[in-house]
């Protein structure tokens, strides 16, 4: 039987304050994709769906998804001030696991521009996965 050999992943050691930084920039991100989901719902549902108890439970529970990404994100900023920058981690395997290319760049490099989740794509456009 033959083992298959995966090549070594190379060790990328960086000061966790930095990456923690990161991962507060995406969760803002998340935040604001969520958010951006109810205006789209009472478009399309209209007055009817504030009419419906179902759907005003789904629309209390987009709040509480972005309050709850909202209040991680500051949770993880302020604890990350009392971190030494000289704590480094090595984010090899954690970014390998990551899946979206975008994201896995911003939170691998920190030199981003915008949403890893780019918002200015035409209607119709889509991403293979």
């Amino acid at each position: 039987m033959n083992d298959i050999v995966m090549p070594p992943i190379a060790s990328l050691e960086e000061p966790l304050p930095e990456i923690l930084m990161r991962l507060v920039s995406e969760l803002h991100d998340v935040a604001y994709l969520i958010e951006r989901i109810e205006p789209q719902l009472l478009e399309i549902g209209g007055d009817a769906l504030l009419g419906s108890t179902d759907a005003i439970k789904v629309l209390q529970g987009i709040d509480l998804a972005v309050q709850k990404t909202r209040g991680i994100a500051e949770f993880i900023d302020t604890i990350t001030g009392a971190i030494p920058d000289n704590w480094v981690v090595d984010v090899s395997t954690a970014l390998s696991l990551v899946k979206l290319a975008d994201m896995q760049k911003a939170l691998a490099s920190g030199h981003r521009h915008g949403h890893s989740q780019p918002l200015g794509k035409a209607a119709g456009d889509f991403d293979f996965f």
